[in-house]
């Protein structure tokens, strides 16, 4: 079974939601990358989402652009990003979701993607930009590596589109909690929640909250209404602000428990 799958019903029968920690792939370095992402799987976090770091992004706010910008400053590249997420599949079992724009991928090539991916241990991916009419010769591609395209819905997708989008996904959808780019707050929590529990009769997979998340109290008050909860830009800003830090890991480590500890004090899902 895909690592993913298992971690998510793992989590349902001990009535706890997912904590899925967006980081983008080589910042500050490979190798403090590689050492935050490891405290980061012993921390508490369910799944880590890997940002292949892209030079035009179009959905990342301005923390995790930096952190693009000081990865490809440091020489990642789409294959140094799969380099690292198979040397963190040597350390943990923990589910990871590579994150990407679609160009570094069509510029890599789908099936020597694919075939690297799968190799490298990866459970899941994430393409922002490519729309599911446009996603065949990915999805042909990724066929038979057991790695599940994962799906975005923003505030304003219809249910229609939702039933549409998890058709040939997998893993869970990712649903954007507000409109407009990462980053963290500006959360209206009761939009927030009428719209996940819309989305949640029509899809089949778990359903995961990002955008904007970045305290205990958005975590205590948001886990209640999905499966998971994505943090990223609240993560990336303790390294942007402690780049050369020997107890970087340590800093993202306790972050990272604060959230787990928000989450775990909340309600169970009651839209399950």
């Amino acid at each position: 079974m895909n690592r993913i799958d298992q971690t998510f019903q793992n989590l349902a029968a001990a009535k706890r939601q997912a904590l899925v920690a967006f980081l983008t792939a080589g910042d500050p370095d490979f190798a403090t990358s590689l050492a935050i992402l490891k405290a980061a799987c012993a921390s508490g976090v369910d799944i880590i989402e890997l940002g292949v770091p892209f030079s035009d992004p179009t959905c990342d706010g301005p923390v995790i652009q930096a952190a693009s910008g000081r990865a490809l400053k440091s020489g990642m590249s789409l294959a140094r990003s799969l380099a690292l997420a198979a040397s963190l599949r040597r350390e943990v079992a923990t589910p990871i979701v590579l994150f990407s724009y679609y160009n570094p991928i069509f510029k890599f090539g789908l099936e020597r993607f694919a075939r690297e991916a799968a190799a490298a241990g990866v459970d899941g991916l994430l393409v922002v930009d490519l729309p599911p009419e446009e996603a065949g010769p990915l999805t042909a591609a990724l066929a038979g590596t057991g790695i599940h395209l994962i799906r975005l819905a923003a505030p304003t997708t219809h249910p229609a589109r939702i039933r549409m989008l998890a058709e040939g996904a997998g893993g869970f959808l990712y649903l954007i909690s507000r409109t407009g780019v990462t980053g963290t707050g500006g959360l209206d929590y009761a939009g927030v929640a009428r719209h996940a529990a819309a989305v949640k009769t029509v899809c089949p997979h778990p359903v995961c909250i990002g955008f904007g998340i970045s305290t205990a109290d958005d975590a205590r008050a948001l886990a209640p209404l999905a499966d998971g909860l994505v943090v990223g830009s609240a993560l990336v800003r303790i390294v942007e602000q402690n780049p050369t830090a020997p107890d970087l890991p340590d800093r993202v480590a306790v972050k990272i428990r604060e959230l787990r500890q928000g989450m775990d004090g909340a309600v169970p899902n009651r839209l399950a």
